[in-house]
C-alpha cells in the first residue's frame, strides 16, 4: 500500500510540473474559471466556525449555530487548466450592509491553483487528489399500468438508468497521503444542455469573501467572485470521514516538552479536525450550479478599525 500511495504522490507532483508551464496566472485578475459546482450549505456549531474566524471580525450566528458548508467544484478552464477545489465553509461572517463567508481549508488537485490560492487570496489552501467513479443503477418503474400513458409519450415503463458519483479527497502533506473525506453525490450533473436534463434558470450573482491571516499571507483581506451560471436545487451529498487525525504522530519521537515546531503541528491537526466537522454537520440545502463562470477580482487589504468594530478597506 505504501508503494502505490508513493507512485499516486508522485504522478500528482509530475502533473503539477506540467501545469506550470501553462498557468496563466501571471496576467493577472480578474481571473476566470469556468466549471459547474455544487454549492451545499450546512449548520455549523458557532464554536467550530468561531475557532477559524480573525477576532476583528463578528460571526453570524443564531441559537449556536451559523451557515458554513462545503463548495465542490471542476473547473474546465481556469488560469491553471482543469482542476478539481473542495473548499471547506467554516461560516458567515458581518461585513455591513451584507456578509461574507469564510474558508477553514481549500483542497485542490493543482500545484499553481494551491500556491495562487494561499499567495494572493490568503486562501488556506492545500493540495490534494479527488478520486472519482460513476455509479450506475436502474430505477424500476412505478407500475405497468402506466404503458397507456407511455404510448401517448406522457410517460414510459421503461427502466431508466440513473447515475451519482463518488468522490474521494485525500489531502497530500509531504511524503504522505491522509484520507480526509468521501463525497457521494446523488445526481447526475449535466454536461451541456443537450443532456436533456433540466439544469435551471440562468443567474448571475456575487459571492464576496474574507480570507488572509495565514502563514503564507499574513494580511486580513476580502474578495468577491462574480457568477453566472444556471442554478438548480438537489438532493444534499453525503459525506463521510474517518476517524480524526491522531494528534500525536507528529510527535512521537518528541521530548516531553513542546518545541514551537510541535505545537505549530498540533494547531494544524486541531484546524484538520474542525474541518471534518464542518463537513460532518448537518446540510439544509444544496444547489448544482452549471454552465459556470467565476470571475474572481483581486483581493483588497482589510483594515481593522477598532472604534466602530468594523472593517475599512485600502485602495490597494
Amino acid at each position: 500500500m505504501p508503494v502505490f500511495y508513493a507512485l499516486l504522490i508522485q504522478g500528482v507532483r509530475l502533473m503539477e510540473v506540467s501545469e506550470k508551464s501553462s498557468s496563466s496566472y501571471h496576467l493577472g485578475p480578474p481571473w476566470l474559471f469556468k466549471g459547474s459546482a455544487l454549492y451545499q450549505l450546512h449548520l455549523v456549531k458557532a464554536d467550530i466556525a468561531r475557532a477559524f474566524i480573525p477576532k476583528e471580525l463578528k460571526l453570524v450566528e443564531a441559537f449556536g449555530y451559523t451557515l458554513g458548508g462545503l463548495f465542490l467544484a471542476h473547473y474546465d478552464e481556469s488560469p491553471a487548466g482543469k482542476f478539481d477545489e473542495l473548499v471547506v465553509i467554516a461560516g458567515i461572517v458581518w461585513n455591513p450592509p451584507t456578509s461574507c463567508a469564510w474558508a477553514a481549508r481549500v483542497l485542490v488537485n493543482s500545484n499553481e491553483a494551491c500556491h495562487h490560492g494561499r499567495k494572493e487570496i490568503g486562501l488556506p489552501s492545500h493540495v490534494a487528489i479527488f478520486s472519482k467513479r460513476n455509479v450506475e443503477h436502474t430505477k424500476k418503474p412505478l407500475s405497468r399500468c402506466s404503458s397507456l400513458l407511455s404510448m401517448i409519450g406522457i410517460s414510459s415503463t421503461c427502466p431508466k438508468q440513473l447515475a451519482h458519483s463518488e468522490i474521494e479527497v485525500s489531502e497530500i502533506e509531504g511524503s504522505s497521503m491522509m484520507h480526509m473525506c468521501n463525497i457521494s453525490l446523488p445526481f447526475a450533473v449535466p454536461k451541456s444542455s443537450k443532456s436533456g436534463m433540466w439544469m435551471g434558470p440562468r443567474i448571475r450573482m456575487s459571492l464576496p469573501s474574507f480570507s488572509g491571516q495565514t502563514e503564507y499571507n499574513s494580511h486580513l483581506l476580502k474578495y468577491a467572485c462574480q457568477m453566472e451560471c444556471s442554478v438548480r436545487a438537489v438532493k444534499a451529498a453525503k459525506v463521510s470521514s474517518p476517524a480524526t487525525k491522531d494528534t500525536h504522530k507528529h510527535s512521537r519521537d518528541a521530548h516531553s516538552d513542546y518545541s514551537n515546531q510541535d505545537t505549530s503541528l498540533l494547531a494544524e491537526d486541531n484546524a484538520w479536525n474542525r474541518s471534518i466537522s464542518v463537513l460532518l454537520s448537518k446540510p439544509i440545502l444544496a444547489l448544482e450550479f452549471n454552465l459556470l463562470k467565476m470571475q474572481v477580482e483581486a483581493p483588497k487589504f482589510v483594515v481593522p478599525d477598532s472604534k466602530k468594530s468594523q472593517v475599512r478597506y485600502s485602495s490597494a
